[in-house]
């Protein structure tokens, strides 16, 4: 009789300790399912629903403008004789009032890339005036050797279609000499909006000295790129300008907020041509 208590009692200790385990570990987990969901919040936040593009949201919407820029590798050996072809040709398609578009700027990269040339064009009318502009040189004979001869100077080349940030400067023919830099940033899909809620308050830390000359996004070719054109009168100017900007309440939280959204980010600095309306 008194091993039989005892082995109820052993049971009952046995069944109240299992209990306890089990209440032990079903707690465990809501606490780390808990803490799994408090520490997924810091880095997932809930998306308004958008009702319009990224590019109606960010783009000057009065201008209609659409950008494309060219980056041209050239063979060494050549990097002169393109140049001269180049000033031949394009500032003739830039002054014809036939054309719909503008030679932005054209340049070569002093710093970066080697033996590459960069041009820059606006089309004012968006994709029926690029639309346009590609049918009428078709027929244009000048261009059409132009792109013959070029081609044989060329190790590669790619292009890509750009609206340009509403709160930037509208790219407009300058005066030198100037050195530019192009600052290319990939960034992480669907943080576009973001960079561009930043950038909107940090461009105004960075127009002191006129540096600030066109901000502008892909809708075609590698997506999720931003480019921002700068000049500088030379690369001190450029080391003076940039520090100064830290000195400036509230840059130093907005680089903290956009570096995480960019994957890779290249400098070139680029010396314009004498064709190039930015000098």
């Amino acid at each position: 009789s008194r091993l039989r208590v005892i082995n109820v009692r052993a049971l009952c200790f046995s069944d109240t300790r299992a209990a306890w385990f089990c209440f032990r570990g079903l707690s465990a987990s809501n606490n780390r399912n808990r803490e799994d969901s408090w520490f997924k919040s810091l880095f997932v936040r809930k998306v308004d629903p958008r009702k319009d593009a990224h590019s109606h949201l960010l783009a000057k919407k009065e201008d209609n403008n659409l950008y494309k820029i060219q980056f041209h590798n050239v063979k060494p050996e050549c990097l002169e004789a393109y140049n001269t072809l180049c000033a031949e040709v394009l500032p003739s398609i830039h002054r014809d009032s036939g054309y719909p578009c503008e030679l932005v700027g054209t340049w070569n990269t002093w710093y970066g890339e080697q033996d590459q040339a960069v041009h820059l064009w606006r089309y004012r009318g968006g994709y029926p005036a690029l639309t346009e502009v590609m049918n009428k040189l078709k027929s244009n004979k000048d261009f059409l050797e132009y792109r013959k001869e070029r081609g044989k100077m060329l190790l590669s080349r790619r292009n890509q279609l750009l609206l340009e940030f509403s709160f930037w400067n509208e790219p407009v023919p300058r005066d030198g000499p100037n050195i530019y830099e192009l600052r290319s940033y990939q960034l992480r899909p669907g943080t576009m909006i973001e960079w561009g809620n930043y950038w909107a308050r940090a461009i105004s830390y960075r127009q002191h000295n006129r540096e600030a000359v066109g901000g502008f996004f892909s809708q075609i070719g590698d997506l999720y790129m931003v480019h921002h054109l700068w000049a500088y009168k030379d690369l001190q100017s450029r080391e003076d300008t940039r520090n100064a900007a830290w000195q400036h309440e509230g840059w130093d939280e907005v680089v903290y907020y956009t570096v995480p959204l960019i994957q890779h980010m290249e400098s070139r600095i680029m010396i314009p041509l004498k064709a190039s309306p930015l000098q």
